[in-house]
């Protein structure tokens, strides 16, 4: 089959395992050069390991710090005429690479808020490890079936209180519009912190200390977002702001549990990156390609893997005290953060239209990056050749 990108909106409904092998490569690469951690993880479990900020997380866990390491994920192979997911694709090349280098990796995929993944996990690792001394958990899922009540859970991208406007990018016309988006009920508030809150993180722990397959003084991480002024209404302040504050909560609740085996608990704030849930959200993207602009003439810009390379060498694993806000929050998104940074993308945001954007904003960047996301646009890649869809990690 030649495979190639088929955009709809915010999604690519392809992807190439070819790509997808070199985007993986690439990330393992980067780790490598860089260099081994010290004092790193050795035995790791990363739930939501197939894509984004949990990909990067079980590669520089493996290649990092030499761990072995369990991912857990839901991702969709081939079938007849259509290509696995990305996330499919990143496991089989991470898994491949991980055997070249004499790596342990044991996969699961299957529904992370299940119980059933839940036990499959543990005897994995009760079985093979005996015990993990990191968790880190990175789900992106916009719909939660819960595992004791069998209620169906959907998050939604709103603001609460009242309804927001700002401006947005449509990429497939490019042009910068203007979007409003209604306030939520409070039904879609509990939803949305259902399906992206600390629930499910909190299950995952109690499922583990309850096994016995905590190693003495564990280390658990979850992904948050901040973010700038511009996007507060509909990200920090709105649904989305709502479960992050849950999580934060349970980062809290979670440490209180740990501290008697000498474990910790830390929710690490990130920087805005093109990833496929991102992509979704409105305003985001806009506010992106700003930023990527503004962050690449300072030098500043990071993607994913360089983001979770320096969580774990600058702060997860220094040898001293974690450095935290006063929130007890991790912050890879200092760069990002930075006044002056800020100054001149909020500038850029004043004076953005449909007519400037592509040269005031990183348009090509952003679109480059999503591409990349789905195995594209790698000049190493001919996309013009014939490929098999079909692969495995088995």
């Amino acid at each position: 089959m030649i495979i190639q990108p088929k955009i709809r909106g915010f999604i690519c409904t392809t992807a190439h395992p070819v790509g997808c092998e070199r985007n993986v490569q690439e990330q393992i690469d980067y780790v490598l050069k860089k260099g081994p951690i010290a004092n790193g993880p050795k035995r790791v479990l990363v739930i939501g390991a197939s894509t984004g900020y949990g990909l990067a997380s079980r590669i520089m866990a493996a290649f990092g710090s030499r761990a072995a390491t369990v991912g857990v994920f839901f991702e969709r192979p081939a079938e007849s005429k259509r290509t696995a997911t990305s996330g499919w694709y990143n496991v089989v090349a991470f898994q491949k690479a991980a055997q070249k280098a004499g790596l342990y990796s044991k996969n699961i995929n299957g529904d992370a808020f299940s119980d059933e993944i839940k036990k499959q996990a543990v005897d994995i690792i009760k079985k093979d490890l005996g015990g993990v001394d990191l968790v880190v958990y990175s789900l992106a899922s916009p719909r939660r079936v819960h595992p004791r009540t069998g209620q169906v859970y959907k998050s939604v991208l709103r603001p609460k209180g009242k309804e927001y406007s700002n401006k947005s990018i449509d990429f497939e016309k490019g042009e910068v519009t203007q979007v409003t988006l209604p306030s939520a009920t409070a039904e879609e508030i509990e939803h949305t912190v259902a399906v992206m809150g600390g629930e499910d993180w909190e299950m995952w722990i109690d499922a583990l200390m309850g096994a016995g397959v905590l190693s003495k003084g564990p280390t658990t991480v979850a992904y948050s977002y901040i973010g700038p002024d511009v996007t507060v209404p509909v990200y920090r302040n709105g649904t989305i702001g709502a479960a992050k504050d849950h999580l934060e909560a349970t980062a809290q609740k979670l440490d209180g549990k740990l501290k008697a085996q000498g474990g910790r608990a830390f929710v690490s704030v990130n920087k805005a990156l093109v990833t496929q849930s991102s992509s979704a959200i409105p305003f985001i993207p806009l506010y992106f390609v700003l930023l990527k602009k503004v962050m690449t003439q300072k030098g500043l810009e990071e993607n994913c893997i360089q983001q979770i390379q320096r969580l774990f060498a600058e702060r997860l694993y220094v040898g001293q005290a974690v450095p935290v806000d006063s929130a007890g929050r991790i912050r890879v998104d200092d760069r990002e953060m930075r006044e002056d940074v800020q100054r001149e993308v909020q500038a850029l945001w004043d004076k953005v239209s449909t007519e400037n954007v592509r040269q005031i904003a990183d348009v090509a960047g952003y679109e480059e990056d999503f591409l990349h996301l789905f195995g594209f646009g790698f000049p190493q890649v001919d996309y013009n050749a014939d490929v098999d869809p079909v692969v495995s990690w088995e």
